[in-house]
């Protein structure tokens, strides 16, 4: 059974340093939260994963790390500027503000209805480049990741030769600043997105609609969120934003409800058409915004018709934190172990676990016993599997009860067993089945290996 309630993995993540509160020590930063040491782990697999599957087992996808900083013209001609905004209503009473789509006629908090008009309230950070405050100085956090992909198009193509169909893939942090974040790292005002902008000749472009839909869906299978969490909701053709052609959102079930994991949309030719250079001379489908000012022709030769085409984009995104609370929401178990026991466990993917491997000292003051703990540390760390960890608690029980709770697959017991035998070996224990068994210490490396790659 998967977590139920946001507090369940609030607790969990406070406790085992996955998650914390910024800046808690001064009463915290609404919408704003830290990865601990545990939550770091878990976040940069995810990552990883991701970046694996789009980058290195595709032959047709990129990668690219643009600059969070935002020259204040890309989100001039993305749109970002006159349209990225939500509608806010103010409470007249206790003066609280709320998404005017998220309330029904009453405020939330006090139940008032006498609530202002809705009006627009733009979601980006504004910043200043150089010494001087000015409108000519103004630029933007960036609110998304993609719009640097689409001004960076050019270069790719002619850096690396690629043809249609192609994609460039980033991960990176983004920034809105929203005005009610809610549900833990569910919505932020600062957070991370894997976005993947996969270009198409016009025509081809509802076929690669589908087929990275399906793509996706199995992906997040394979990371282990389960088919019956997941729906897909079509977005309505009223719904659709104003660039969109058509989106998929892949939704899953956290404990506040079915609600948007990753968004698939067909942005159709809009982002490079605002961006580029004589729009005049293509045939946009898009409605976009006029632009005197790029200095670069968007487009790729079509060798078929040897003409110029501005291409189509599917555009999976993919929110990097919300990935991590529904991996969260999926692993959480509370086993009842019989005769009153029971333990949370985090039944993670090995591949995602924050830890792979605890070494754990039957008695920490034994000089023998810490010192094959090293040893055996040092060389698993060898095999580039992750994270290996040398628990030093001194109870036996309590560390293997705390590797549970935070995802750990295998512990590996050193005893006096493994410093007063020959062969030296050791106990490994299985994080979901909890059995034990024997390993020579010269089997380790063959045996992580084979586990890690199963």
């Amino acid at each position: 059974m998967v977590a139920k309630t946001m507090d369940q993995l609030v607790s969990l993540c406070k406790r085992r340093g996955f998650i914390f509160q910024n800046a808690d020590i001064y009463g915290g930063m609404q919408g704003v939260y830290d990865y601990g040491p545990l939550g770091v782990e878990l976040k940069n697999n995810l990552k990883q994963a991701w970046w694996r599957s789009m980058v290195y087992e595709r032959d047709d996808i990129e990668g690219l790390d643009a600059a969070i900083l935002t020259n204040r013209k890309v989100l001039k001609y993305s749109g970002h500027e006159d349209t990225f905004s939500d509608p806010m209503v103010d409470c007249k009473k206790c003066k609280g503000r709320f998404r005017a789509d998220h309330i029904d006629g009453k405020c939330p908090n006090c139940g008032s209805t006498d609530l202002t008009e809705p009006r627009p309230f733009n979601l980006m950070f504004k910043t200043m480049t150089g010494p001087v405050e000015s409108a000519d100085n103004l630029a933007y956090l960036r609110p998304e990741t993609a719009q640097a992909i689409f001004t960076q198009f050019k270069n790719v193509v002619d850096s690396t030769s690629r043809k249609l169909p192609f994609g460039i893939a980033q991960i990176g942090k983004s920034f809105r600043n929203e005005i009610t974040p809610r549900n833990f790292i569910f919505r932020v005002r600062e957070f991370e997105q894997a976005e993947l902008e996969f270009f198409v000749m016009p025509g081809e472009d509802e076929k690669w609609h589908e087929i990275w839909k399906e793509a996706r869906i199995k992906w997040w299978e394979e990371q282990g969120l389960k088919r019956e969490n997941l729906n897909i909701y079509t977005t309505p053709k009223d719904d659709l934003a104003h660039y969109a052609k058509a989106c998929y959102d892949i939704e899953y079930q956290f404990p506040h409800g079915m609600e948007e994991l990753e968004g698939i949309a067909n942005r159709r030719d809009y982002d490079l058409g605002n961006h580029t250079k004589g729009q005049e001379e293509f045939k946009l489908e898009a409605h976009v915004h006029e632009n005197k000012e790029s200095t670069t022709k968007l487009c790729i030769r079509d060798d078929d018709s040897n003409s110029w085409v501005v291409p189509y984009v599917i555009e999976p995104s993919m929110g990097v934190d919300r990935g991590v609370l529904a991996l969260l929401t999926e692993a959480y178990k509370e086993e009842d172990l019989g005769e009153g026991n029971s333990r949370i466990v985090l039944k993670l993917k090995k591949h995602l676990a924050p830890i792979k491997v605890a070494v754990i000292p039957l008695k920490k003051n034994n000089e023998q016993i810490m010192a094959k703990c090293h040893e055996i540390k040092q060389n698993l760390l060898k095999l580039g599997i992750g994270r290996v960890a040398l628990e030093n608690t001194g109870n036996i029980g309590k560390a293997y009860r705390r590797h549970d709770e935070v995802g750990t697959p295998l512990c590996i017991t050193v005893d006096f067993e493994t410093i007063e035998q020959q062969p030296e070996s050791v106990t490994i224990r299985d994080r979901d089945t909890m059995e034990q068994h024997r390993v020579n210490v010269a089997d380790l490396p063959n045996y992580l290996r084979d586990y890690f790659a199963r």
